[in-house]
């Protein structure tokens, strides 16, 4: 038995199957991209007894047929890298419809197991299985879990060791009707010929898969092996060969050849479901259909998942105010040290200005950003967030879009670009493409510091009602893009969907801890990388050219940042930002931002800290790093909470990092589409807070 294997994680959506191998890989995971496509992959270590095993978590399919990407990786991944072992995980409350996919699987012959999880939820909706007998019939071992309380982890190990140690695999696939049968012989015979006489045996997917799955996927008119074969010397023949098949299947069924092999399929699954388990009938009422009388009522439950929101909002401030004010503490400290143990000069203002007053201004806000994030994984993993799918349904349908698009922009909510990836679970591609315009629009994480900055200065007493409604403001322009789109740019029907509603659930707080941890690891490199070369590079721009003084007095701070590089720039682009209430010093933040929002607050942190020496120093009343920002930006560039609401706007919506609009361009493999994003955000973010800026002054909120 070698030392090394590789074991494949493959399931429907909402199986439990990321769970899972959260449990199996804990923390010795990270995350990447499949080769070639823009589809994120997990990947982690399992060590047991000496042996070590990469488990790579496939994205959720429903079929291996290549209607989606999704699907379409699924797939490519157990043929290209030939994984030792699939552990196929399936909801046992939706264990009918779970088996499609098994069955699929199966086709490719690669060893199965198959995990039955939430298997506690068995004697809630009356349903007996008799694991031996589904393991006889699918010639396959079945094993139970529940994810959730890493109940069953133990024998999924094993189960994976055993198997990796046998050499017997059964080839137990499922028998289609004669005349698909038929048909199947007869296309691996042309394979067969085609292999000995022309380049087919170049086609990676022919050639590493087997002949009877390849013959299935050309007769049901798989499109991504149709794009393989069309370049052949003789691929007339074989598309002969196909359209012979599938019409001779068309008339003797009636049906088309996709059509009867799923009914056969489907057949086949009934019949083993109903030899293997038993279902009761249950006559009350379950929980999860209590709970969605409430939360999915047509009155009441929109209003409910903006409470919902709200509330999250509230406590994010009310929560994190207190950690973040420690690491403030902290960051103060230190800079007060380096003030009293260092000469004056550049690598003292480097250090306190740049990298302090820049990073240190950015790192403050890591706990908002995990009570955030530990409040949407939660409502996520509890099965609620569908439901915030299914309410917005008509909503969305108003603006040419189903409730599925709110699910990449619900995602959004954390960052852009996995939210941008989301889109390939959606069919028709002139949705994709408006989802995939209108995503950048959602609020992401990056973008939450410079609200919690501005709301903690000019805000405090109604921080939880303001940061909600800039969300909400997103939302509502993401639903006007997405009409306006598919109104003059990409015209067409919306297209009805039936949306997948999990049971309730509690999570997994193993797996909300370890999501945590992935996304507050991910802020802290940012700003341990990106965010501090930013800071260091926009302290050389404030900072070079010295400006020299023609009197006996030095330049002030406010003198030599309007001469700087960074001033200069600040200078020109003014004019254009002067009707929004914002000054050359937030035009120079801004521009920065375009790298990643959170430099936003970097770099007026920086333009702040080098400016304090010109505002009065009140040492008698000590402030807060919030109540400070507050009155060097009133004192220096005027600020009023009007000004700080616009720049909360105008960094919401307009254009998203270069990270973001990197991913548009791979997705939509164009760069007319990544360059559209970025004129018409900067356009709407300038229209929007012109009118909000001017309509203030006008009724005189805020000024």
């Amino acid at each position: 038995m070698k030392k090394e294997y590789c074991i494949a994680l493959a399931g429907n959506p909402n199986s439990g199957k990321t769970t899972i191998f959260n449990n199996l890989t804990g923390a010795r995971q990270h995350v990447g991209n499949y080769p070639g496509v823009t589809v994120e992959r997990k990947e982690g270590y399992l060590k047991h007894e000496g042996t070590t095993i990469k488990v790579v978590d496939l994205p959720g399919s429903y079929a291996l047929s290549p209607y989606s990407p999704d699907e379409v990786v699924t797939r490519e991944v157990i043929i290209r890298e030939r994984p030792d072992v699939i552990v196929n995980i399936v909801d046992i409350s939706n264990l009918q419809r779970n088996l499609n996919l098994t069955l699929q699987l199966k086709e490719l012959e690669v060893p199965i197991i198959l995990v039955l999880n939430m298997y506690d939820l068995t004697e809630k909706i009356g349903l007996r299985v008799d694991m031996n007998l589904l393991s006889q019939l699918l010639g396959i071992p079945v094993i139970s879990s529940t994810g959730s309380k890493n109940v069953g982890t133990d024998k999924i190990i094993a189960t994976v060791l055993q198997v990796l140690s046998s050499k017997e695999y059964s080839n137990k696939t499922i028998r289609y009707r004669a005349e698909i049968e038929e048909a199947i012989s007869s296309l691996e015979e042309t394979l067969l010929s085609a292999k000995e006489y022309q380049e087919i045996e170049n086609i990676d997917v022919i050639k590493l898969s087997p002949r009877r799955w390849v013959a299935i996927k050309l007769i049901e008119g798989d499109n991504e092996l149709y794009k393989e074969i069309k370049n052949l010397s003789q691929a007339d023949k074989l598309f002969a060969a196909i359209e012979s098949s599938r019409a001779n299947i068309k008339t003797v069924t009636g049906d088309d050849a996709e059509v009867v092999i799923a009914e056969d399929r489907y057949a086949s699954i009934n019949g083993i479901f109903h030899e293997a388990c038993q279902k009761e009938i249950i006559s009350k009422v379950t929980a999860t259909e209590k709970i969605d009388r409430v939360l999915l009522n047509r009155i009441i439950g929109l209003p409910l998942f903006l409470a919902m929101m709200w509330l999250l909002f509230q406590l994010t401030f009310t929560i994190g105010n207190y950690p973040m004010g420690w690491i403030e503490t902290g960051f103060t400290t230190l800079a007060d040290y380096l003030n009293e143990t260092m000469s004056e000069g550049m690598l003292r203002s480097l250090l306190v200005d740049g990298i302090i007053g820049g990073v240190g201004g950015v790192v403050v806000f890591l706990p908002n950003i995990l009570l955030l994030f530990l409040g949407i994984a939660f409502l996520e993993a509890s099965g609620y967030m569908s439901r915030a799918a299914f309410l917005m349904d008509r909503i969305m349908h108003k603006a040419g879009l189903h409730g599925k698009s709110f699910i990449p922009m619900l995602i959004g909510f954390g960052c852009s670009i996995p939210a941008i990836m989301a889109t390939r679970t959606l069919e028709n591609p002139r949705d994709r493409l408006v989802t995939i315009l209108i995503t950048p629009l959602m609020s992401c994480g990056a973008r939450l510091p410079v609200y919690i900055l501005l709301i903690a200065a000019f805000f405090p007493e109604h921080a939880g009602t303001v940061l909600f409604s800039i969300y909400l403001i997103g939302i509502i322009m993401a639903i006007i893009m997405a009409r306006v789109f598919r109104t003059w740019l990409l015209p067409g029907e919306a297209e009805p969907f039936v949306m997948e509603l999990p049971i309730y659930r509690l999570p997994s707080f193993k797996s909300i801890l370890i999501h945590m941890w992935e996304r507050s690891w991910l802020y802290l490199k940012k700003a341990g990388t990106l965010i501090l070369a930013v800071s260091i590079i926009m302290w050389a721009l404030f900072t070079y050219p010295e400006t020299e003084s023609i009197t006996p007095e030095p330049v002030s701070a406010e003198v030599q940042l309007e001469n700087s590089y960074a001033g200069t720039v600040g200078k020109i682009i003014e004019p254009v930002l002067k009707p929004l209430g914002f000054d050359w010093k937030t035009g120079i933040a801004l521009v920065a931002g375009f790298g990643a929002k959170e430099v936003v607050v970097s770099t007026l942190g920086t333009l702040y800290s080098l400016s304090e020496e010109d505002l009065e120093d009140d040492s008698d009343n000590p402030e807060t790093g919030a109540n400070a920002f507050a009155r060097r930006a009133q004192a220096s560039s005027g600020y009023t909470p009007l000004t700080a609401y616009v720049l909360m706007i105008f960094t919401l919506l307009y254009v998203p990092c270069m990270a973001s609009i990197a991913v548009i361009k791979r997705e939509t493999n164009s760069w007319k589409w990544p360059g559209f994003t970025i004129i018409y955000t900067i356009a709407l973010a300038w229209i929007v807070s012109f009118i909000v800026f001017q309509l203030g002054q006008l009724l005189g909120i805020g000024v």
